[in-house]
């Protein structure tokens, strides 16, 4: 291991036995000693080229099959007229993208679509490839050029029926350029879905091998190669690939699997990768979250070994991944349909010595700054994009009404969506969502809103449900509007007899498994240790024969409530679904009243949940969701998907004075991904007058 590669795993790694012993003694010894020294590395890392400055005049240079857009920091190649970028020369490197992919593989926009004569399973790839190229603004300040494709019937099945506009634009003394495009589908054009869209900029394999998606989440990748046969062994679906004979040594016996770092949109503003040995960094900028899917909480995928950058979310601007089939975009034969994906900005940053990838990361983040307070951006050209003055803004104040008791919606996330059902902002997706959360006193400002008529939807960390605002908002040019106190009821029949996890969403805080040894990804060893591969398998390890059993005053949560509910495997072949117990003590219940069992689920997977009391051979359950959740992340390392609540009545008769039993059937077996997370389960005593 290089003494480079040592320094920058200090990035996001404790030095703990457990991850020591992964290390040779000789090893050991160099990591002590870059330690030690790490503090003073940080503050000689040199001066880091990047931040905005005044430069040279944009140039823009009009080939055959080419254009190029050049300021003197960088210079962009882009295909004429298909729009995708084929080179990028900075800091001395001729192309930072792979110049062994073919010229619309290196970086591009795409869609995967399903409609009338796609042939796919899981429908086309379109990459978007322009038919017409234009010159929208050019001066020394601004270059913006477009990529259209206008629909016809003769492309009927072959591509997305949109209409295309894809931009890219370059500014006067930006280390970077932006791009961004518009959908458009109007009355008369066929019907489709559309799954996922995205930008992707593959990098150059020689270059780019270290990854940076947050200050904790940063390494050395493997290569692309490593994932081939015979050096890698697929897994139990095709994105993981376990590494056995990797070109460098040191990732031998990990998993590689692109879903171990994604990442939620509420925390993803950059990432990217770094070049080690040229001192340059590659980086992906998302300064608004309002044309993403899902809210806050929505997962999307970032890099992964390509080197790839996946932008504007940054995998996606649109995914169903962690929802499902419920967030597709699905568009009607007569239904007009506008959306502008972006701006995202590629960023581009350079340190004059040093080693550390840290700059470089540093550097990132404060320029992901800049784009934040600079959105929506002044210089987009098209109409379809309102500037500043032409948005709106929301405020108010959230309160939580508990019992009688009020109390401030602290760290409470407002937000507006298109309208619909209490909490359906998780899956909407055709348009525009824009989110804030609340200060210690529950107030909030939603800033920069686009016009037009929405819901306002919110949930309180703490308690359970969804707040919907009644009225719908509408937001015009300019305008203001303060909704005032807005107070949310969260579900609630009586008293508290007991509970079991964190009203969070996530199930992040039950017993999640120490990996198996043969499936590890060194970077996960002391967190976020949910993103480990596998760990579905470890159920069936700790519950060979008997499922999980807690006890009410006894277990522990942390500790024996493990993190998801999946299927146990019977054999080489079949799965059984399993049966989880909660024994609990009730002392007299009243038989005519009404208790209330809440249960709030971080996710499901073609599961089907049945809740029985006291008799688990009852041939009706009590309660059965039915099948639900086509979320995936289990398999995906996610500790959440789409937010659910079920709250069921218990009838006093069928409680018992003395001891009691709530099981819980998850009882879908056909594969191992079959499942659920429990978020909160609460049981609440009757109606106290």
């Amino acid at each position: 291991m290089s003494s480079g590669k040592i320094v920058s795993l200090l990035l996001y790694l404790s030095l703990s036995s457990e991850f020591m012993a992964a290390f040779s003694f000789q090893q050991q010894r160099e990591l002590n000693s870059s330690l030690r020294s790490f503090d003073q590395d940080r503050k000689n890392y040199g001066h880091i080229q990047g931040i905005n400055r005044p430069g040279q005049p944009v140039k823009l240079q009009i080939q055959a099959d080419y254009v190029v857009l050049d300021n003197g920091i960088l210079q962009v190649n882009i295909s004429k007229p298909q729009g995708s970028v084929t080179g990028i020369q900075y800091h001395g490197i001729d192309n930072l993208l792979e110049i062994l992919n073919r010229e619309n593989d290196r970086g591009y926009w795409d869609i995967d679509w399903t409609g009338n004569g796609t042939k796919g399973k899981k429908g086309d790839l379109d990459r978007l490839e322009g038919t017409n190229f234009g010159v929208i603004v050019q001066n020394p300040e601004q270059v913006e050029i477009s990529f259209t494709r206008k629909w016809s019937t003769s492309l009927a099945g072959e591509v997305v029926p949109l209409n295309i506009d894809k931009r890219y634009v370059m500014l006067q003394g930006s280390s970077g350029f932006f791009t961004y495009a518009i959908y458009e589908h109007l009355v008369g054009l066929p019907e489709f879905d559309l799954d996922n869209t995205r930008i992707a900029f593959k990098l150059r394999k020689d270059k780019f091998q270290y990854m940076a998606v947050s200050h904790t989440r940063q390494r050395f990748m493997p290569l692309p190669d490593d994932r081939e046969t015979p050096r890698g062994q697929p897994l139990a679906y095709p994105e993981a690939v376990l590494l056995v004979n990797p070109i460098e040594p040191e990732f031998k016996g990990e998993v590689d699997d692109k879903y171990q770092y994604s990442c939620e949109s509420r925390d993803l503003k950059v990432h990217g990768w770094i070049s080690t040995d040229q001192l340059v960094g590659f980086w992906q900028i998302t300064p608004s979250n309002e044309f993403r899917t899902g809210g806050p909480l929505k997962q999307f995928l970032t890099s992964h070994v390509g080197p790839t950058c996946l932008t504007l979310s940054p995998k996606v601007l649109h995914s169903t991944h962690y929802e499902g089939a419920a967030s597709i975009i699905r568009i009607e034969a007569n239904e007009p349909w506008k959306k502008v994906y972006g701006p995202v900005f590629t960023y581009l940053n350079s340190a004059s010595n040093g080693p550390i990838p840290a700059s470089l990361w540093d550097d990132a983040k404060k320029q992901a700054q800049i784009e934040v307070r600079n959105w929506p951006y002044a210089f987009v050209a098209s109409e379809d994009y309102p500037k500043s003055s032409q948005r709106g803004s929301v405020q108010g104040r959230m309160l939580v009404l508990e019992g009688n008791v009020e109390l401030s919606g602290s760290g409470a996330y407002v937000g507006l969506a298109v309208p619909g059902e209490v909490g359906s902002w998780q899956i909407e997706s055709k348009g525009y969502q824009f989110w804030a959360q609340t200060d210690k006193n529950g107030g909030f400002l939603i800033n920069n809103v686009r016009p037009g008529v929405y819901n306002l939807y919110a949930w309180v960390p703490g308690f359970i449900g969804d707040y919907k605002l009644n009225a719908p908002v509408n937001i015009s040019s300019g305008s203001v509007i303060n909704v005032g106190e807005i107070v949310y009821v969260p579900p609630r029949n009586g008293p508290t007899i007991w509970e079991i996890g964190i009203p969070d969403r996530t199930a992040v805080e039950f017993y999640i498994p120490a990996p198996n040894p043969h499936y590890i990804n060194k970077l996960y060893l002391h967190f976020d240790r949910f993103r480990q591969y596998g760990l579905w398998e470890r159920y069936a390890e700790l519950y060979p024969i008997q499922d999980l059993v807690f006890t009410v005053g006894t277990s522990n949560y942390s500790k024996d409530w493990f993190f998801a509910q999946v299927t146990r495997k019977k054999d080489n072949i079949t799965y059984e679904g399993t049966t989880w117990q909660i024994k609990f003590n009730l002392q007299e219940p009243n038989k005519s009243a009404t208790y209330k069992l809440h249960l709030a689920l971080a996710t499901a997977n073609n599961a089907n949940l049945e809740v029985r009391i006291n008799n688990p051979n009852a041939t009706l359950p009590l309660f059965a969701t039915g099948m639900i959740g086509k979320d995936n992340a289990i398999a995906r390392h996610g500790i959440h998907g789409v937010y659910r609540l079920f709250s069921v009545e218990v009838a006093g008769a069928q409680l018992l004075s003395g001891n009691n039993t709530i099981f819980l059937t998850q009882a879908a077996n056909i594969s191992p991904f079959q499942g659920l997370m429990y978020d909160y389960i609460r049981f609440e005593g009757p109606v106290v007058h």
